[in-house]
């Protein structure tokens, strides 16, 4: 029988060589695909149950090999709306039924895969390139919270974001402790000062704790101007997101050492409401608030270090309840040979309505906007799964897997993994390896067609001999 027992043999090692062929065959098909894991062979011999010493090498079955864990190399795209992922880990993708827009239907099932070419379709859907819709949850754009807890297929439409009115200026600058006003005079202490009577007829513009209006008439502009040094300036924000400029300027009243009463240096802060006002209107308004260094020139008061600006209108924009934060060591008085205000940082938190300009994904998985407004918030967390065993998923068309019982259920979280935005995981095919086992796959085919001829001419030789 041991001839028979050859041409089987053979035959297998024929279908086991055929097999691994169809798999190296569709392995360099795919190798320009986008994430695509290639299928290696595996062999197992069958053995017969034999005795000890009558074992014999037996046929040899084939089976198929993952590499669902094996990565690509990343490929740069430039498009902000792809991503590939390093490390380990699936995209969570569905599948679309029927219906178009926000009445689309999915199939609501878990699938998985590397392929990160998504971008979006008409409806605002991240679709990679062969038609699965990309899952995750929604983060709210003002608090910055996770909306919900299970994943959903993503949908990013270009609404408006909306405004937010400023209600905090943040303010690091310092303040010389000498200011060289248009008025200013070396040899005549106290010209450098804002001061009351003669200077301001009309009426007092300094603090109404300090006996003055704590506004600056249009007719003293001039007056006003020359008794203080600018602070710089900050756009700010209505309800509404419209803007309105903030000029600030600030006028010393007291020096600590022209003696009692005045024991601190004080300033006064001043806020621009309309520098072309007439005679009897409001061209700046005084913060109301004592400004006082210490002689170390750190701010004392007010405590906390947060000035509140006067409620006004600037150019028909209401602009109410802002405060200005400067900290405890942000605004300071100390020499400064320039005289002005050396203004360090002026920024607000308000900002205009602004429509989606366009979208990156973070190392984190989160889909990142970037509005006309020139805020860039969180839109949405993109969900990852990762497997105990991620070789014994069940491949489906396209670069898709889907879950069993030996792959072991879905964890959810990118891990040590991260993404890389505007990338795209290429095949992990190697083109000379695929070439190398062809070679090798082709010959052992060979070989054993070899093997059935010559047991085919064995065979013959014994019927000749009955012959």
């Amino acid at each position: 029988m041991g001839v028979f027992s050859a041409l089987t043999t053979a035959v297998t090692g024929m279908q086991a060589q055929s097999y691994a062929l169809e798999n190296i065959s569709g392995n360099i098909a795919n190798s320009r695909t986008a994430g695509f894991k290639r299928v290696d062979t595996s062999f197992s011999d069958l053995v017969p149950d034999t005795a000890l010493n009558r074992q014999i090498a037996g046929s040899v079955n084939a089976y198929s090999r993952a590499t669902n864990t094996i990565q690509g190399d990343p490929l740069a795209t430039r498009i902000d709306s792809n991503a590939a992922i390093n490390g380990d880990g699936f995209f969570v993708v569905d599948q679309r039924q029927r219906g178009v827009g926000s009445n689309t239907l999915f199939a609501n099932s878990d699938l998985y895969t590397r392929r990160g070419d998504f971008d979006f379709d008409a409806d605002g859907y991240l679709v990679n390139g062969s038609g699965y819709y990309l899952k995750g949850q929604k983060i709210d754009p003002v608090t910055g919270q996770v909306i919900g807890s299970q994943p959903e297929v993503l949908r990013i439409t270009k609404d408006q974001f909306p405004a937010q009115a400023t209600t905090a200026i943040e303010y690091s600058a310092n303040i010389p402790a000498y200011p060289k006003t248009n008025s200013a005079d070396i040899n005549t202490p106290g010209s450098e000062l804002l001061g009351p009577g003669t200077d301001f007829p009309g009426a007092d513009p300094r603090t109404v704790a300090a006996g003055g209006t704590g506004t600056v008439d249009g007719a003293d502009v001039t007056r006003f101007l020359n008794r203080s040094i600018p602070g710089g300036s900050v756009t700010v924000y209505d309800e509404l997101g419209r803007a309105a400029s903030v000029e600030l300027r600030w006028a010393k009243v007291s020096n600590a050492s022209a003696g009692p009463p005045a024991t601190v240096d004080t300033w006064n802060l001043f806020v621009a409401q309309n520098t072309s006002a007439a005679a009897g209107e409001v061209a700046y308004r005084n913060a109301g608030v004592a400004v006082q260094f210490d002689s170390k020139g750190l701010m004392t008061s007010p405590t906390g270090g947060n000035i509140p600006m006067p409620n006004m209108t600037i150019g028909g924009v209401d602009i109410s309840t802002i405060s200005m934060t400067t900290g405890n060591n942000s605004l300071t008085q100390n020499g400064d040979s320039s005289g002005q205000t050396n203004a360090r940082r002026i920024g607000q938190n308000g900002y205009t309505a602004g429509t989606l300009d366009r979208v990156s994904i973070s190392g984190e998985g989160q889909v990142i906007g970037t509005f006309s407004n020139g805020q860039v918030v969180a839109l949405a967390q993109i969900a990852i799964a990762r497997f105990n065993a991620g070789n014994a998923l069940k491949r489906l068309d396209g670069g898709a897997f889907e879950e069993t019982i030996e792959s072991g259920s879905p964890i959810v979280g990118l891990g040590t993994s991260a993404l890389i935005g505007g990338n795209v995981e290429q095949s992990n095919t190697d083109i000379a390896d695929e070439f190398s086992k062809m070679i090798i796959t082709q010959q052992a085919y060979s070989a054993n067609t070899k093997v059935i001829t010559t047991a085919q001419e064995m065979l013959r030789d014994v019927f000749n001999i009955i012959r």
